[in-house]
């Protein structure tokens, strides 16, 4: 993913439902998926197997956390999953929170094992694992009027991406467009100083991580476009 987003632009959207066939839909067409924890009543165990799958079509699933919980990250990324996208960041040891978690030693903390598909399953040698090992996509979503700690200072903590949470942040101003708008400008600039790649909810052209949609609303509009 890192690659993909270095050289162009990826439209990707949220998958809420336990089905494989929205990982396979979403294959098809998108660049990337995800696969979202936070807002959705998926388990950890639809959260993973839909990882897989995903990993198995050769197609990127980041996974949507509320919070950094190292053990869950690591099993995340163990199944194969292509980034960790982290909500309502607002600290800049929330980022450093999740690069130790996804990061293997020197530049994180995350613990190392074999036993997982990446691995083959141990029959990798430590080295060659080491050596060959995707860097997850890292990508702090923003959605507050205020940050605790300046706005420059978290976007430029070490994510990859900087994600506007445009719902989240217009209710945190109190549904004033104009104030989310300002707000939204701000991160979007703050991201742009720190040489970071700006994402979002929505089509925006300036957009290089753009999540337009989710597979339940794509599903709604299906629904309500057959009457």
């Amino acid at each position: 993913m890192l690659e993909g987003l270095s050289s162009g632009r990826l439209i990707g959207t949220f998958v809420k439902l336990p089905a494989l066939e929205s990982i396979d839909l979403c294959a098809a067409t998108l660049d990337f998926c995800v696969v979202d924890h936070e807002h959705s009543q998926l388990s950890e165990a639809d959260v993973l197997r839909l990882v897989r799958h995903g990993a198995a079509l050769g197609f990127p699933c980041v996974v949507r956390i509320p919070e950094v919980d190292r053990g869950l990250v690591n099993r995340l990324l163990e199944a194969g999953a292509a980034g960790i996208q982290l909500s309502s960041v607002r600290r800049v040891a929330e980022v450093r929170a999740l690069r130790d978690a996804a990061l293997y030693a020197p530049d994180g903390t995350r613990s190392i094992s074999l036993a997982h598909p990446a691995a083959r399953y141990g029959a990798t040698a430590l080295r060659d694992y080491v050596a060959g090992v995707d860097r997850p996509l890292l990508v702090a979503q923003l959605e507050t009027r205020e940050t605790d700690d300046p706005l420059d200072e978290v976007c430029a903590a070490g994510v990859d991406v900087v994600f506007l949470g445009l719902t989240d942040l217009l209710v945190d101003c109190g549904l004033d467009d104009d104030a989310a708008r300002e707000r939204a400008d701000a991160i979007a600039a703050a991201a742009r100083d720190a040489g970071v790649t700006l994402g979002g909810f929505g089509n925006e052209e300036r957009f290089r991580y753009a999540v337009v949609s989710s597979d339940v609303a794509l599903l709604r509009e299906g629904v309500a476009g057959v009457r």
